[in-house]
């Protein structure tokens, strides 16, 4: 084992950081309890209990450990690619860590006997996710402190409903990235810079699985995607979608080690996780046309000015990043306003994920 290894310990920088507020910052998330315990699973009882089958049997419980292929690793690796990397693994850290919060808070204040299982289940798998994360930046000797973390975090309080729109899509749209990342990297092993990209496949198996979990939650009353409801699934389909690209578009030299483009790896991502809602959403966007592209292109632009804006600071810059910001708002509100395209819901929702 390495010396960087064995002397790993957490480090404030890499916490402040996971810490931090911005609009692609990963967030933590509080609920209605009271309506999360009422939650009747009954209309799809038959589909919700081989799921819950397929959690108990729990495939994952010894995959996510650290070999000694992460030795040595991180002193190879280009200063320009690591920077990228280290803010990926701890966005990913953040990310996972949130689910893991939010899911157990969840199962510790609900009775409901379903919510409470599936949710101590995806809570489990969350803490491996996060902790295999956080292994790896303690390479780095940039580890977090998660239990800090738990306490320091600011919690953005969501309806259920919209904690099911949101957490189903980041469910999915994870599920989107490990296994489109996975495929390139089985096809250019030589681009795997480093060996936790191994780990993607059954990672990716787990964010299919949650995400199945919030669809059946959905399927069990319908009202939840009727109605108004469309507008908040065509707003949350927007939020995801354009988190991504602006931020997939920071970590250039990431994306050139994997031998990919990040627009064209974004729009692949776009594709399955659109097809993949398909399963309980009753729209998707229309992510071929060019209006869509032309607006995630000005809000990975706007992106862009905003953070040399706040390197600036001053009173300049920060009245540059309030003029950014509104143009953002703007920019959103027109692909908002983009028409979009109807599905017709399958019968069934369990799917199998798409390899």
């Amino acid at each position: 084992m390495s010396a960087t290894r064995a002397n790993a310990k957490t480090s404030s920088s890499s916490t402040n950081k996971a810490k931090t507020e911005s609009l692609i910052s990963p967030r933590f998330y509080t609920t209605d309890f009271d309506a999360m315990d009422k939650l009747d699973l009954s209309p799809v009882r038959a589909e919700w209990d081989e799921l819950m089958r397929e959690f108990e049997t729990d495939a994952n419980t010894d995959h996510f450990q650290r070999t000694e292929e992460f030795d040595g690793v991180i002193e190879t690796m280009p200063e320009a690619l690591r920077k990228e990397f280290i803010d990926f693994l701890i966005s990913s850290c953040t990310s996972e860590y949130s689910g893991c919060v939010l899911y157990a808070n969840i199962a510790r204040k609900v009775d409901n006997p379903d919510i409470k299982k599936v949710m101590r289940y995806m809570a489990r798998d969350e803490s491996r996710h996060a902790n295999f994360i956080n292994q790896a930046l303690k390479d780095f000797d940039l580890g977090i402190d998660l239990g800090f973390l738990t306490k320091a975090k600011k919690y953005t309080f969501f309806k259920p409903k919209f904690i099911f729109y949101a957490t189903y899509l980041s469910e999915k749209i994870g599920y989107a990235r490990y296994i489109t990342i996975f495929r390139q990297l089985e096809r250019h092993p030589e681009y795997r810079f480093h060996p936790i990209f191994k780990w993607f496949r059954d990672w990716c198996n787990d964010e299919f699985r949650h995400g199945e979990v919030f669809a059946l939650i959905m399927k069990a009353d319908p009202s939840l995607t009727r109605g108004l409801n469309r507008l908040w699934i065509r707003f949350f389909l927007l939020a995801v979608f354009a988190t991504m690209y602006v931020r997939d578009h920071t970590r250039p030299e990431m994306h050139k080690a994997f031998g990919l483009d990040p627009k064209d790896y974004d729009y692949t991502v776009f594709r399955i996780t659109s097809e993949i809602s398909k399963q309980i959403f009753p729209l998707t966007l229309d992510i071929d046309s060019p209006a869509f592209h032309a607006g995630l292109e000005r809000l990975r632009a706007i992106g862009e000015a905003t953070a040399k804006a706040k390197a600036q600071g001053g009173v300049f810059g920060r009245l540059k990043q309030a003029g950014l910001a509104a143009m953002g708002v703007a920019t959103f509100a027109r692909l908002y306003l983009l028409p979009t395209v109807d599905n017709q819901l399958p019968d069934k929702v369990r799917m199998a994920p798409a390899w």
